[in-house]
């Protein structure tokens, strides 16, 4: 802590010097002191990787804990099998998968018991309707 206090103290009185018009003097060790600044924040950011890593590590090991206690599968494991079947469909097949036809869209089979001509006369009048039935 005393040698942090010391670093920002120094810094500024050799900022305001170089205010002042004063030279700057040159620290023989600067460039040696720089490197190990860098070489401590790198380390220092290796082992908080390491850490997060292991603690997200633990994380997924609880996570499916509870996915096996519920049967519960990944989202990527859910894409896979849902990508596998769409395959299966479609395996041997040149064109794109076939879309689901919705109920009530041509599955029922078309009433042709009356002609058209059964249709019209239907809406003609009585008396004519009695000539053409006959």
């Amino acid at each position: 802590m005393e040698f942090v206090m010391k670093q920002a103290l120094g810094g500024a009185t050799k900022d305001m010097g170089k205010m002042l018009g004063g030279d700057e003097e040159k620290d023989p060790d600067a460039a040696k002191k720089e490197e190990e600044r860098q070489e401590a924040l790198r380390q220092e950011e290796e082992e908080r990787k390491a850490k997060y890593a292991k603690m997200e590590a633990e994380r997924e090991v609880m996570r499916q804990g509870i996915r096996d206690k519920y049967g519960i599968k990944k989202k990527e494991e859910r894409e896979a099998e849902a990508q596998a079947a769409m395959e299966a469909n479609s395996e041997g097949s040149l064109t794109r998968p076939k879309k689901a036809i919705p109920p009530g869209c041509g599955d029922e089979p078309e009433e042709e018991d009356e002609s058209i001509l059964d249709t019209v006369i239907k809406y003609l009048p009585g008396p004519l309707q009695d000539m053409f039935k006959k």
